[in-house]
């Protein structure tokens, strides 16, 4: 199937912020996958037709995000994970570390 290539991303991300945060709780959120730490969920990702979305709330609150994603697709919160991207050769696991790091700190990147 064609759109296999999205489950794989899904999986990538899904480890990804998993090993950052192995507490993190998994569940379901606005029909999307969704990890929090059961009073709020900070990361969702969803499916769309030409790329995978890291939802975080807004990009810009993370320090230097600019160049953890520097050539990557975004907008103001949320983060287009292509087909053809390598996630190895991005920033990706550092920001989604950061995030987490601003959310057990008290803080929030929320929009």
């Amino acid at each position: 199937m064609e759109d296999d290539w999205r489950k794989i991303r899904l999986e990538e991300i899904r480890i990804m912020i998993k090993r950052a945060w192995p507490d993190a709780i998994e569940g379901i959120e606005y029909n999307m996958l969704c990890y929090g730490d059961g009073s709020k969920n900070i990361f969702h990702l969803n499916a769309q037709k030409a790329y995978m979305a890291l939802y975080v709330g807004d990009i810009n609150k993370v320090e230097n995000s600019d160049s953890l994603l520097g050539g990557v697709d975004r907008g103001k919160g949320c983060v287009r994970i292509r087909r053809t991207l390598d996630l190895s050769k991005t920033g990706l696991a550092e920001f989604v570390s950061r995030v987490i790091k601003i959310h057990q700190a008290g803080g929030n990147t929320d929009c």
